[in-house]
């Protein structure tokens, strides 16, 4: 028996069991990553049992652990999985903790278990160096109907923004405009060439199909190579997603501006100088934010303790327990 039941229905943590995890991504390497989203939790906690080619992994836990031993035995990690599939197989009760795309979310049960981060993924637009007219690059940041991509395509799941720190982190996100002005947007982007626009992730296809037909009513055009075709650098535009992996501000943005080819910030030790430091990496929109999105994991009724990530989505599995189903 993995926990016991006290008065009220509430259980005590026991050890054992196995934590079966399912994601979205996958690690090609030949070596278990030591970077990553809860990659830092993974090796306080446990030992790599097993590898497989990025598509597979198991950790076994650490009995001398510096926190204490895991409350589980194991957490086992199937990598590559679609999301849908993630969300049928926490249905059926073939996994324990899956990650949740908008339309995963919205079709959860009532009553399901969900854990949510601060929106610590950032959205946006970053133009090719050779893309000189910043008439057009703000004629697409013109364009671009966050609300309506929030409200639709992401299920509200996230806040609309035209900075690169979110509200949470930098108290200030609110002061960097995220206009929709059709009409400036068409006078901006009269006699511009046609643009191409880069995904290099397949989750943000559903996004770019929707900038390319604002952009379209823009005056814009705007083509998006298709699948598995190739959409690296030689975009004049990339529709990209990157991580906030540090809670210091002037450090989150010092990465951010590396991830999207930005001149590094100046360190910010004042409020007023990390805003002057993001507005002059904002300035010429050779970046446009979009959004700011959170990670959303929906867990199993067995998995107890928890919530199993922190506020930037880092996990913690070894703060959990499962619940035996029987008595």
């Amino acid at each position: 028996m993995l926990c016991a039941t006290l008065a009220g229905g509430a259980t005590r943590p026991r050890y054992g069991g196995t934590l079966r995890v399912e994601l979205h991504g996958a690690f090609e390497s030949a070596d278990p990553p030591q970077t990553g989203p809860g990659m830092a939790d993974l090796a306080r906690a446990f030992n790599i049992a097993l590898w497989e080619g990025g598509h597979r992994a198991v950790y076994a836990a650490d009995e001398n652990a510096a926190g204490g031993r895991p409350f589980v035995d194991s957490v086992e990690i199937q990598l590559a999985r679609p999301l849908r599939d993630q969300s049928i197989d926490l249905e059926l009760g073939k996994t324990d903790i899956v990650e949740l795309g908008p339309n995963e979310i919205r079709r959860q049960q009532p009553g399901r278990k969900t854990w949510q981060s601060q929106p610590v993924r950032v959205v946006a637009l970053v133009f090719n160096r050779r893309i000189e007219d910043a008439r057009v690059r703000e004629a697409l940041a013109l364009a671009v109907d966050r609300a309506a991509i929030l409200t639709v395509l992401l299920q509200r799941q996230g806040e609309v923004s035209g900075a690169l720190l979110p509200q949470w982190l930098s108290g200030y996100a609110f002061l960097f405009p995220a206009a929709f002005d059709l009409p400036r947007a068409r006078a901006l982007a009269a006699g511009a060439h046609p643009l191409s626009l880069g995904v290099s992730d397949p989750g943000l296809r559903t996004i770019a199909d929707r900038i390319a037909l604002n952009a379209r009513d823009a005056g814009l055009t705007v083509n998006i190579p298709p699948p598995g075709a190739t959409q690296g650098t030689t975009a004049d535009i990339r529709l990209m997603e990157v991580r906030i992996a540090a809670a210091d501000p002037s450090r989150a943005l010092a990465a951010l501006a590396a991830a999207f080819g930005l001149p590094d910030p100046p360190r910010a030790e004042t409020p007023d100088a990390l805003y002057a430091a993001e507005r002059s990496l904002l300035e010429g929109f050779r970046v446009v934010p979009l959004f700011h999105l959170p990670d959303v994991y929906g867990a199993a009724l067995r998995v107890k303790g928890g919530p199993g990530i922190t506020p930037l989505g880092e996990w913690r599995f070894g703060d959990l327990w499962i619940e035996s189903v029987h008595p």
